[in-house]
C-alpha cells in the first residue's frame, strides 16, 4: 500500500538468473569465428553501407517507446482514476504471463547483443528502452486505447483533466479513413483560433514530420510544448488545392468545457465540448441560467465532443434524464454496473441534440441514453461509435496504465462500439456556410425542430 493507498504492484526488478554468458540459452558468448551470436547460425557483422544490424534491433526497442502523453482534450475516451487491486487481478487473471525464466533470459540476451554490437554506446538512452518496454507491453495488446504512461505523462494528464494543459488550444483524433490526426474541434480565443484552424482539418505534417501511423499520443506530444513556443502545422483541409502551412503558438490554455447562450425565440443553447472534473459544475451553471431566462426548449450540442469521464456524464444526464437507468457496463467476466437516475431533476422542456462523426465515448452514452427514453431529438450526422470503457490505473512509481475493461450499453442494451448512433433528423454539416457566412446549418435545423 503506497501514499496514495493504492495497493497495486509494481514490478521494477527482473532477476536475472546466474551468469547469462553461461546459462542463456539466446547467446552464446563464444566467437564462433570472430563474431558472437545466438543459438544456431552466428549472425554477420553489418556489411558496409548496410546500416542495419544492432541499429535496427534499437530502434525496434526505441520504437515501443513512443507512446506518450494522449492528452485530455484528445479522444481517449472514459477516465474512471482508480488504483488496481493486484490481488484481486491475480486471482481472476486467465491469460499466460509474459514474465517469465524464458522471457528474462532472452531480455538479457537481446541487451547483450545490443552492447556486444551497436556502434553508437553514446546513443544508448537506457530509461528510454526500459519505459520502451513497458510500453511495448501495452502496445502488443493491439488495442488503440490501452496506453502506457511514464510519470511524466501521467502528471501532465492529470493536469489537463482538471481543463488547464499547454498547447493550442484544439481537440485531436486520429482520423478513421486516412490514419492522420485531426483536429475535431477547436477552443474559443486560443492560438488554434487565432492561427485559423479548423474542424476536420487533417494534420498532414507537425514540424515537417508525418503523423501518418503515428499514435495519438505521440501526435499531441508533438503539437504541445514549452509557453511561448511555435509548432508548425502542415494541414490538409477539404475544398483547398494545396496544403495549409499554419505556424500556431503554444500557451496556457484554460479550457471551457460549457458554452452556453440564448438564442432568438426563447430557445436555450448548451455546448459541451468535454466530460473533465470541472464540467459538471459548468453544466450545472449553464443550465440554471437557461431556466433562469425563461427558455420554452434547449439544444444540447456535442458535436466535436471526444468524451472524458463516465462519471461526470453520469451527473449530467441525471438533470436530464427520467428515472431509469443512464447506462450500463459489463466487463470480461460478466459482472455488471449499472448507472441510473432517480428522475427527481428531469428536463421538463423540448431537447435537441446536436451530434456529429467526432462525437463519441461519453457523449454517445448521453445522446444514446436520450434518444432511448425519447427525451429528445437527435440532429446532425452518425456519431463515432466508441463503446468500451477504459481505466487509468496508477502504479506505486508514479507510472499509469490506461486499459479497456468492459464494454458500455444504452438503457435499451445497444453497444454501438463499432456503429455509432444515427440521429433522428440527418443533417449535414454545411462548412462553406459556416466559416464564409457565419451560418451553422445544423444549430439552424435543431431550432426547427424545437419550433415544430
Amino acid at each position: 500500500m503506497d501514499s496514495r493507498n493504492n495497493n497495486n504492484r509494481y514490478y521494477n526488478d527482473y532477476p536475472y538468473p546466474g551468469d547469462g554468458r553461461q546459462t542463456n540459452p539466446y547467446y552464446n558468448s563464444g566467437n564462433n569465428g570472430g563474431s558472437g551470436g545466438y543459438n544456431g547460425p552466428a549472425p554477420q557483422p553489418p556489411q558496409p553501407g548496410n546500416g542495419k544490424g544492432g541499429s535496427f534491433l534499437l530502434g525496434m526497442l526505441l520504437g515501443v517507446a513512443l507512446t506518450t502523453l494522449i492528452c485530455g482534450f484528445v479522444f481517449v475516451g472514459m477516465k474512471v482514476y482508480e488504483a488496481v487491486d493486484s490481488k484481486n487481478v491475480a486471482k481472476k487473471g486467465t491469460a499466460q504471463s509474459v514474465v517469465s525464466e524464458e522471457t528474462e533470459k532472452k531480455l538479457e540476451a537481446i541487451e547483450e547483443v545490443i552492447d556486444e554490437y551497436y556502434y553508437q554506446d553514446a546513443d544508448i538512452d537506457v530509461d528510454a528502452m526500459t519505459e520502451g518496454m513497458y510500453a511495448g507491453m501495452v502496445n502488443a495488446l493491439g488495442d488503440p486505447y490501452s496506453v502506457y504512461y511514464t510519470e511524466e505523462e501521467w502528471n501532465d494528464l492529470m493536469q489537463e483533466t482538471a481543463g488547464i494543459y499547454y498547447g493550442i488550444g484544439a481537440y485531436l483524433m486520429i482520423d478513421p479513413n486516412t490514419g492522420l490526426g485531426k483536429v475535431s474541434g477547436v477552443i474559443e480565443n486560443t492560438p488554434a483560433e487565432e492561427a485559423g484552424l479548423r474542424a476536420d482539418d487533417l494534420l498532414y505534417l507537425v514540424d515537417g514530420e508525418s503523423t501518418m501511423g503515428m499514435e495519438l499520443s505521440e501526435i499531441v506530444a508533438r503539437v504541445k510544448g514549452e509557453e511561448g513556443t511555435k509548432v508548425h502545422l502542415t494541414i490538409y483541409r477539404e475544398g483547398e488545392t494545396d496544403y495549409l502551412e499554419i505556424d500556431v503558438e503554444r500557451r496556457q490554455i484554460e479550457a471551457p468545457t460549457v458554452k452556453y447562450e440564448m438564442l432568438e425565440n426563447n430557445i436555450g443553447y448548451i455546448q459541451i465540448t468535454e466530460f473533465d472534473d470541472v464540467t459538471t459544475d459548468q453544466f450545472t451553471e449553464a443550465l440554471a441560467v437557461i431556466k433562469g431566462s425563461g427558455a420554452k426548449g434547449l439544444v444540447l450540442d456535442l458535436r466535436g465532443n471526444p468524451g472524458g469521464s463516465l462519471n461526470v456524464v453520469v451527473d449530467i444526464a441525471r438533470q436530464i434524464l427520467p428515472k431509469g437507468l443512464i447506462v450500463y457496463t459489463e466487463d470480461k467476466y460478466g459482472e455488471r454496473d449499472e448507472y441510473s437516475c432517480d428522475g427527481r431533476n428531469e428536463l421538463n422542456m423540448p431537447l435537441a441534440v446536436l451530434v456529429n462523426g467526432n462525437s463519441a465515448s461519453a457523449s454517445e452514452i448521453l445522446a444514446g441514453a436520450i434518444k432511448d427514453y425519447h427525451k429528445g431529438t437527435l440532429v446532425g450526422t452518425t456519431t463515432f461509435g466508441k463503446g468500451i470503457v477504459q481505466r487509468v490505473l496508477p502504479l506505486t512509481d508514479g507510472t499509469a496504465l490506461k486499459l479497456t475493461i468492459s464494454a458500455y450499453y444504452t438503457p435499451n442494451g445497444n453497444n454501438i462500439h463499432g456503429v455509432g448512433i444515427e440521429p433522428d433528423v440527418v443533417c449535414e454539416f454545411d462548412s462553406d456556410a459556416y466559416y464564409d457566412k457565419d451560418v451553422d446549418n445544423q444549430l439552424e435545423k435543431a431550432v426547427e425542430v424545437l419550433s415544430e
